[in-house]
């Protein structure tokens, strides 16, 4: 779905990225892991076109990323940042109705259809009891789901009619910038949860994080980024060895127990 060749990227000459190149197949979840500084959020936002490689390809689905219409791209690629801040009063059904923005023709308004999809990716992220409230009142783990849902608003296309069930478009690619950071143990797992759902109805997924075990309990391959290098991809149990784990944060470990259950 997504390749990723040779990716040379810097800020004011300073290096970020140096010959990245991975695959994301249609239907997969990907991990990125790395420390600070190694390059993730740079990488995700190349992937979503809003910066450019200045040197190096993307290509979705054999065409350059840069190539795509800006609302063709958003009808396809979703972002999840790290953190949202309004600055205004939203509710959260408002929140998610925003996600419909890149389907909507000039002047137009949200309709019926944009309504019944926001509440769907509502019910999909577990969220549509708190529809009604205003988005600075709600949990971290709602904020982040709340939002997630409308990502998934934007990727969504009319399936069907009132009443059928939400439907992820294939086409699709949802980027989460480390999802569950700012998050307690509860609302980590309550995300998750979310993303193991999603990744079972086979939208394609890629997650930066710093979670080890998040990676590994819900990612199909896992690239680690050091330094704006690849320093090893794949399957996570073939992956996150304790070398390198080690290589990748720069200290010793001693992993006691497996990140991937036997």
């Amino acid at each position: 779905m997504v390749t990723v060749r040779d990716v040379h990227f810097a800020y004011n000459g300073a290096p970020v990225l140096r010959g990245v190149s991975l695959d994301i197949p249609r239907g997969s979840l990907v991990g990125i892991l790395g420390p600070n500084g190694s390059g993730k959020t740079t990488l995700l936002r190349l992937l979503a076109g809003s910066l450019t490689p200045q040197s190096g390809a993307i290509e979705l689905d054999g065409t350059a990323i840069g190539a795509l219409p800006r609302a063709a791209l958003a009808r396809r690629i979703a972002v999840v940042p790290q953190d949202t801040h309004l600055a205004f009063d939203y509710t959260a059904l408002e929140i998610v109705l925003m996600g419909r923005y890149p389907h909507l023709g000039a002047f137009e308004v949200e309709g019926p259809r944009d309504l019944r999809l926001a509440r769907a990716a509502l019910e999909v992220t577990g969220t549509a009891h708190v529809s009604a409230r205003l988005f600075d009142t709600l949990s971290g783990g709602e904020k982040q789901r709340v939002v997630i849902a409308s990502a998934l608003a934007q990727l969504s296309r009319d399936h069907g009619e009132a009443g059928q069930a939400f439907q992820i478009d294939s086409n699709a690619l949802l980027l989460l910038d480390e999802p569950t950071a700012s998050l307690d143990l509860r609302y980590q797992l309550d995300v998750a949860a979310v993303l193991a759902r999603l990744r079972n109805q086979g939208l394609t997924i890629v997650l930066s994080t710093h979670d080890l075990r998040l990676a590994a309990s819900l990612s199909t391959a896992v690239v680690l980024l050091g330094r704006g290098l690849v320093l090893g991809s794949g399957a996570p149990r073939d992956a996150l060895t304790a070398d390198a784990i080690a290589s990748l944060y720069e200290i010793g470990v001693d992993v006691a127990a497996p990140l991937v259950p036997a």
